[in-house]
């Protein structure tokens, strides 16, 4: 296995290497070396999972720098344009960060953002329940503020998260926005982690995976003999 650099904890996500820097088909060992939309790198830090024979990339887009959270936001923002989007309604906590960036590059105003703080004038009826793979033991509820209904009604939806890999957070967006009568025209997010996501999506529409779409995708790794992480196959449920 080449050696590759090494990377400390808090320079991950901070800079994007020229294209073909690193080649994405060896073993890796604390990094996954994410291809963007013009070809440029990311080193994304590798998580192994509990049962020790595969991993996952992580990306966290609110500790990257500015110039990688604008340049996501950028790519982002050009994969959706042809959904023509007139507004973007952003998931916690993660993707508001995302979501914000990407109304600014388009050009839009302002944004709204979903959350997980209850304030005294949300209503039940317009909640749902919410976890993620991050924190899979922490059941929250997803709230839209009743005050940015008319920013979303009989308009052009687009859905953001930074990440999507199970499909669970994206799929409460979509429960909760159809709760108030909305169905976005995309769901957009800077990385799609694992093809996990694609059947919980298919389960609320079968046009789901075609509407959603990401700045880079990222596979899950698997551990090769000498150690490091190989591009494998999903792991069994």
């Amino acid at each position: 296995m080449e050696k590759e650099d090494t990377v400390q904890p808090h320079d991950f996500w901070q800079e994007l290497h020229p294209a073909d820097t690193y080649d994405i088909r060896k073993s890796h060992t604390d990094f996954y070396p994410a291809i963007l939309s013009d070809g440029r790198q990311l080193r994304l830090p590798i998580r192994p999972l509990s049962d020790g024979e595969h991993a996952l990339a992580s990306l966290i887009v609110n500790q990257a720098s500015f110039a990688v959270q604008d340049a996501l936001a950028v790519q982002l923002a050009e994969k959706l344009g042809p959904f023509k989007p007139d507004v973007i309604v952003g998931l916690p906590t993660l993707g508001l960060t995302l979501a914000s960036a990407v109304a600014r590059a388009m050009g839009h105003s302002r944004y709204v953002p979903l959350g997980t703080s209850k304030k005294f004038w949300y209503r039940a009826d317009l909640s749902v329940p919410m976890s993620s793979i991050t924190t899979p033991d922490q059941t929250k509820r997803l709230y839209i503020d009743p005050r940015m209904l008319p920013l979303v009604e009989n308009r052009r939806v687009v859905l953001i998260d930074d990440v999507i890999s199970s499909g669970t957070s994206i799929a409460a967006g979509l429960s909760l926005l159809a709760i108030a009568g909305i169905e976005p025209v995309a769901i957009g997010a800077a990385m799609l982690q694992s093809r996990r996501w694609v059947e919980q999506l298919t389960a609320l529409g079968r046009h789901w995976p075609d509407r959603t779409v990401g700045v880079f995708s990222t596979p899950i790794l698997s551990k090769s003999p000498d150690g490091g992480w190989n591009a494998g196959s999903e792991p069994r449920k």
